[in-house]
C-alpha cells in the first residue's frame, strides 16, 4: 500500500509542475549579435547544380552501349563506356538535338539516332 502512495504522490507533483508552466515561452537568445548578418544579406541567391531527369543506356545498331544521362538544364552528358569520360552536350534554345563537336543525341527519348567518334548517325534504343 506504501508504494501506491508514492507513485501517486509523485505524479501529482509531476502534474503541478507541468500545471505551473505556461503554453507560451518567450524564446531564449544567447548571441543577438550576427558577425554575418550583413554578408547573408547581401549574396547572391543561391542556384542549384542541374539535376538529372532521365539516365539511359542505349543499345546501337552496331551492338555497342551508349550512356547518356539528361538534366533539367538542356544539356545531356554521354560516355561510350560506363565509366568513360563524359562529354556535355547542349540542346540550343532547348530543343534537342543535344550536340557538341563530334558528338550529338537526337531527343530525350526511347529511340535516338547517336553521333560520337567512331560512330556516325547511328540509330540506337533503350
Amino acid at each position: 500500500m506504501h508504494r501506491y502512495s508514492f507513485l501517486t504522490a509523485a505524479s501529482a507533483a509531476a502534474l503541478l509542475a507541468l500545471g505551473a508552466c505556461s503554453g507560451e515561452s518567450e524564446p531564449v537568445t544567447v548571441n543577438k549579435y550576427d558577425p554575418q548578418a550583413q554578408a547573408l544579406a547581401n549574396a547572391a541567391p543561391v542556384q542549384l547544380p542541374p539535376s538529372i531527369t532521365a539516365s539511359r543506356t542505349y543499345r546501337c545498331a552496331d551492338n555497342s552501349l551508349i550512356y547518356v544521362d539528361f538534366y533539367n538544364n538542356d544539356t545531356a552528358q554521354v560516355r561510350t563506356s560506363q565509366d568513360g569520360m563524359p562529354t556535355i552536350l547542349t540542346a540550343a534554345g532547348g530543343n534537342p538535338p543535344y550536340t557538341a563537336e563530334g558528338h550529338s543525341v537526337s531527343a530525350n527519348s526511347d529511340t535516338v539516332r547517336i553521333t560520337v567518334p567512331g560512330k556516325n548517325n547511328i540509330s540506337c534504343r533503350t
